[in-house]
């Protein structure tokens, strides 16, 4: 596809006046760096002690989608989920305060732990994670809070809800059977009273279950929502464009499948669009790609960008956001502008 730079510039310029809400699982990123050279051994066990040197702190799942807003200078950015009363909650909060995240509709629940992943990183090698989940059921306390949260925001101080479903235990996230039901319906109603508010699902379990909702999806979600089973084979073109078109009739909204360095399809009911990636050359890191993705996309969605140009600038976002090592990046508005350059026609 081609776009001029003053549409690019318009849309981007844009972006100040965008308020979204973020509902989903908030996690805490935590990175050790440990120094090889310091290692020594325990006294106690004989087991080499690994010397921690620094440590980063990120907000991660639906987190690095606000880490990602936040970069691209929107109005306002609410985060709508729960903590735990644990140290790690304590660090995220101060990490979204920092980003200057709404934090109004985001509880502490002092019988669930802040989901985290702690990422050891030796002379710049990821070790093993260490994962702190919630393995037991969501109380319908929080899941109360999540949708009547939501139910305050609308219609009027949002542009879109997204929703980020990261939890692969059922039940044990905030987006439970329970909580998605009343989106949807929420969604619906939006839909009938004419709201002009976006709903955009990104879900790593159950992206066939939202309706009446935009989503994205990779080729393997895309399969098996239609088709019902992935095979792991890189499906067809046409397959996959019959995958994106079926969804988007029945979802009655745009549908869109990221296919990696192949691009995205942009698909509008019977109308599918290839957006070819932005060519990154030398070493990436693909950690947060598809947040930066998500983030830039309804942004631009929110802009008043086509299907077409927001899978373009949700592309360019990740092409900036992969080239950045060791980190999960997130991607200005100048630096999509400068990073589309050699893309668009000026």
């Amino acid at each position: 596809m081609s776009i001029t730079r003053s549409r690019l510039e318009e849309l981007l310029n844009r972006f100040a006046e965008v308020r979204i809400a973020v509902v989903g699982d908030f996690f805490l990123d935590r990175y050790w760096l440990i120094d090889a050279a310091l290692d020594e051994p325990s006294l106690e066990t004989g087991l080499t002690a690994e010397q921690v040197t620094e440590r980063r702190f990120s907000p991660g799942a639906a987190g690095t989608v606000v880490n990602n807003l936040a970069a691209l200078g929107l109005k306002e950015i609410f985060a709508v989920g729960f903590d735990g009363d644990d140290g790690e909650g304590f660090e995220l909060r101060k990490q979204l305060a920092l980003l200057g995240i709404n934090m109004a509709y985001f509880i502490k629940d002092m019988e669930r732990n802040t989901p985290c992943y702690t990422k050891p990183l030796k002379n710049g090698v990821e070790l093993n994670r260490f994962d702190i989940k919630n393995r037991s059921k969501t109380s319908a306390k929080i899941e109360r809070h999540i949708v009547d949260s939501v139910e305050q925001l609308l219609p009027d101080k949002v542009d879109a809800v997204m929703i980020m479903d990261q939890v692969s235990e059922p039940d044990c996230g905030v987006i439970t059977a329970n909580v998605r039901n009343a989106l949807l319906k929420l969604s619906d109603h939006c839909t009938l009273q004419g709201s002009k508010v976006f709903f955009y699902a990104d879900s790593r379990e159950n992206i066939g279950l939202f309706r009446n909702m935009i989503i994205k999806c990779n080729e393997r979600e895309a399969a098996e929502s239609f088709f019902g089973v992935f095979d792991g084979k890189p499906l067809p073109f046409e397959s996959l464009k019959l995958c994106g078109t079926e969804l988007s009739k029945l979802r009655r909204k745009p549908v869109f499948i990221t296919r990696g360095a192949k691009g995205m399809l942009a698909i509008n009911g019977s109308d599918a669009a290839v957006v070819p990636a932005v060519k990154v050359e030398g070493e990436i890191d693909i950690c947060g790609a598809g947040d930066a993705v998500s983030a830039a996309l309804v942004s631009a969605l929110c802009a008043g960008a086509t299907p077409e140009e927001a899978a373009f600038i949700g592309n360019t976002a990740a092409s900036v956001t992969i080239r950045k090592l060791g980190q999960t990046g997130t991607a200005t508005p100048e630096e999509i502008l400068h990073c589309a350059g050699l893309e668009i026609l000026c």
